[in-house]
């Protein structure tokens, strides 16, 4: 896995596969102003959720600075468009290691943060007036794994005990339901095992976890903010990647330090310069080299079957999870139609922890073991009645809709990366959400603007430390794969060598 960090990260490639959420596109998908400034005040990398939410801040907070973003491809055409449209947290699945690793007080200040990320977000899209399928509702992880499942009850113990009442309370920060296997099928329409082909082995419900999380169309969401921040004085040029940056000093009666940002159309210098690149970060910024690993993660559309048994839309969202992995899903109510059925993941099923999707920033193509399984998954996890399929050919070919990829940033703690990079000034970052990012980024950029802003970190408390960016943190880290693939943990050697 550590030579999978080593693999040169390039910029996004030009022709990615079509993304299921870009249809159809946004106004702002091309758009470009006539030629590209000289200089800038604020100049953005990025235009997918954390460099639209870092944009709106600073314009919320600078109205007249002069604030540029560049995208190497069309407008929220990375991540954040091509993901599986949740916004849940899991929050419990990383708490004991956070806990033992970090502290109680930190561990709850990141599940507060991802908490209240979930319920922001929401409430951005709904005050802004966003069209984005915005939907705060319960969600379930279904567990096929006993040790696991045990794992989970401890973990979500743990944290009740640690949380405070009004948190406890049904809809809060650490409220969750413990249903067991028999209550667990009829309940969430699910069969008794596992039943996808592509699936070596036994896996049986042990039971499952439920909570509040939501599901939206990311893609809507952020250029819905972004459409509001170019009325606002943003000046956003797409189809232009960087290129390099560059350190130059301008003198301003004193000595100040700039960048100069190489473009495909030309040159900007900027005094303060915003990395919002995730898993493409290290093309930009050779620093960040295996500190920020590019991951492909792959998603699928799918039609449930005519005869299905659950509702339209189904009322929660969904993960399962077993030994070595997990899948997300959500439903998606149509206008025209019933419900798609979004899911993604499938790494836990490849060799290796999925090692051969680490490294790559090809998202122009598809796993075809990963193709093979998600296409099986939700007959499998549901059952074929349940589902609606009747056996034959027909029906697993118009199944799916839709598969697409995406690049994420994983790093070796499973933590982002936020401030002002070490040693550099008016170099900024937010980046590596390790593919949690719909229930991170709009609070990382938050606080980010807060410190550019020149706001101590006493006056944001609530932020969690262990996010900053710090030279501690860039030597000494070593990726070994995603932190949050077996979990819960309490243990170091629970995530080995070579394996996630």
């Amino acid at each position: 896995m550590e030579a999978c960090g080593r693999m040169p990260v390039t910029s996004p490639i030009p022709n990615p596969l079509p993304s299921y959420w870009h249809n159809p596109k946004s106004p702002l998908a091309n758009h470009r102003e006539p030629s590209l400034p000289q200089e800038c005040d604020y100049l953005i990398i990025g235009s997918g959720i954390s460099g639209t939410l870092v944009a709106h801040n600073l314009l919320n907070v600078f109205p007249s600075a002069h604030i540029v973003m560049l995208e190497a491809r069309d407008a929220c055409g990375g991540a954040t468009g091509r993901n599986g449209g949740h916004t849940k947290a899991a929050s419990y699945r990383t708490y004991l290691q956070h806990r033992k690793d970090l502290g109680k007080e930190e561990a709850l200040k990141i599940v507060r943060l991802e908490y209240k990320n979930i319920l922001e977000t929401h409430r951005v899209a709904r005050e802004m007036g966003i069209d984005c399928e915005s939907q705060v509702c319960n969600t379930v992880d279904i567990v096929y794994d006993h040790e696991t499942f045990d794992e989970g009850k401890e973990a979500i113990e743990t944290l009740k005990a640690d949380a405070s009442e009004e948190e406890r309370k049904e809809g809060g920060m650490a409220w969750y339901k413990i249903h067991g296997q028999d209550e667990t099928m009829p309940k969430f329409w699910v069969g008794s095992k596992n039943e996808n082909p592509a699936v070596k082995g036994e896996e049986k419900v042990a039971g499952a976890f439920e909570y509040l999380a939501g599901r939206i169309s990311a893609y809507r969401f952020s250029t819905g903010v972004l459409e509001s921040c170019v009325e606002r004085g943003l000046k956003l040029w797409t189809n232009t990647p960087v290129l390099s940056i560059t350190s130059v000093v301008k003198k301003l009666g004193i000595l100040t330090p700039w960048r100069e940002v190489t473009t495909s159309r030309g040159l900007v210098r900027a005094a303060n310069v915003i990395l919002a690149t995730n898993g493409y970060t290290a093309n930009l910024l050779s620093t960040l080299q295996s500190k920020i690993v590019p991951l492909r993660g792959q998603v699928t559309a799918q039609r449930p079957g005519n005869f299905a048994k659950f509702p339209t839309p189904l009322p929660t969202t969904y993960s399962f999870i077993y030994k070595n992995g997990y899948e997300y899903m959500i439903p998606r109510p149509l206008t025209n139609g019933p419900q798609h059925i979004v899911i993604g993941g499938g790494l836990g099923r490849l060799p290796a922890g999925g090692a051969t999707q680490y490294g790559t920033c090809d998202d122009s193509t598809l796993n075809l073991e990963i193709s093979k399984y998600l296409r099986g998954s939700l007959v499998g996890y549901f059952g074929r009645e349940n589902w609606g399929e009747k056996d034959g050919n027909e029906d697993e070919l118009r199944r799916v809709v839709q598969e697409w990829t995406g690049i994420m940033g994983a790093t070796a703690d499973g933590r982002p990366f936020v401030g002002e990079m070490p040693d550099t000034e008016g170099l900024w970052i937010s980046a590596g959400f390790n593919g949690h990012g719909m229930v991170q980024c709009l609070k990382c950029a938050e606080a980010l603007v807060h410190i550019i802003k020149g706001h101590i970190l006493e006056d944001i408390k609530w932020f969690p430390r262990s996010f900053l960016i710090s030279a501690e943190r860039i030597d000494g880290s070593t990726f070994r794969g995603r932190t949050d693939i077996k979990v819960p943990e309490t243990r170091e050697e629970a995530v080995p060598k070579g394996k996630l």
